[in-house]
């Protein structure tokens, strides 16, 4: 092999890992979002249970009788009761782009990739936000509600 043919072959293996890397990245991003929303339906199922033997919402997620896993980037997931006496402050409520609560009864999120959040799901911080919705109407990235 002449040091021309092996520039060549270096050449192709960068083009074939420019485009297969950013690929493989958007696709683990987006599993990584599907294993979110899963969790977090499935944390949000054992706190309609509790909250149907107790008539109230736990004040954290510890009450529940299920391991609760930190979210695909490492960081817990965040949880706030609003369904309960006395109700939390309101300034602590996740809204939407009108300024309205996004849930009647519990807040319950991922704060995404970047473990960072805000409590409007318009501001920069929140848009990667994996959050329940519409009390459980929506679950996804806080970008596509």
């Amino acid at each position: 092999m002449t040091l021309v043919e092996l520039l060549i072959v270096v050449a192709v293996i960068g083009a074939l890992a420019a485009i297969a890397i950013p690929s493989y990245r958007r696709y683990v991003e987006r599993a990584y979002v599907a294993k979110a929303v899963i969790e977090i339906g499935t944390i949000a199922l054992a706190l309609k249970r509790y909250h149907e033997d107790e008539r109230t919402y736990p004040a954290s997620l510890s009450a529940l009788d299920i391991a609760i896993p930190t979210d695909p980037w490492g960081n817990p997931y965040q949880y706030l009761a609003i369904d309960i006496i006395p109700a939390p402050n309101t300034g602590q409520v996740r809204r939407d782009k009108n300024l309205n609560p996004i849930n009647s009864d519990f807040d319950l999120y991922s704060m995404g990739p970047d473990g960072r959040t805000q409590k409007q799901l318009t501001a920069s911080k929140a848009r990667d936000d994996i959050v329940r919705a519409g009390n459980g109407g929506f679950v996804g990235v806080a970008s596509e509600h």
